[in-house]
């Protein structure tokens, strides 16, 4: 979403504060200005001029409807669900960044192997970085990355691990999120 919208808050809602991550609450009635309503989640501007995230899941606060993801295949062998988690973590994006986690290059590897307790599913292994050492968003989106991901077909664990080595830097996105970006 690249228009701003204003809206009312029809209910109180609990938001995550950006980009320290901590968690408060909007009151209903309050007026937001909806920046970005990419992937999970929406980002909005408070009239106080606070940026907080919203959860999908509270959509209906905006007014909006809660929209459902689908998984591309239901096939649960490795090879599938690797790829469903593909495609999931680019439901994920950084709240103040319009282009998903994939395609900013914060996702290094993901690994997945048919787990030891029951070989019907798959044990997942993610390895990923944030794009500065001290974001605060940076467990909401390793959170977001988890959750996604468990909720496939599938899948029997999942371990998501954040490093800071190599460092991310511009050059690791997609020509797609440079272009995005004006980068490019």
């Amino acid at each position: 979403m690249s228009e701003r919208e204003d809206v009312v808050l029809t209910r109180d809602v609990n938001v995550i504060t950006v980009p320290d991550g901590n968690t408060t609450t909007l009151n209903k009635g309050e007026i937001v200005t909806i920046h970005q309503a990419l992937g999970n989640s929406y980002t909005v501007v408070t009239e106080h001029g606070s940026m907080v995230r919203i959860a999908n899941t509270d959509a209906d606060a905006l007014g909006k409807e809660h929209h459902q993801l689908h998984t591309l295949v239901s096939d649960t062998d490795s090879e599938a669900v690797e790829n469903n988690c593909w495609e999931v973590m680019k439901t994920v994006y950084d709240p103040e960044i319009p282009v998903n986690i994939v395609d900013l290059g914060l996702v290094y590897y993901c690994n997945v192997r048919p787990s030891v307790k029951d070989e019907a599913l798959n044990d997942v292994n993610v390895i990923m970085t944030l794009t500065a050492p001290g974001c605060g968003m940076g467990p909401v989106i390793q959170g977001d990355v988890e959750k996604c991901i468990r909720a496939l077909p599938g899948v029997n664990s999942v371990n998501v691990e954040v490093v800071l080595d190599p460092p991310w830097s511009r050059e690791m996105m997609s020509e797609v999120a440079q272009l995005q970006l004006g980068l490019y």
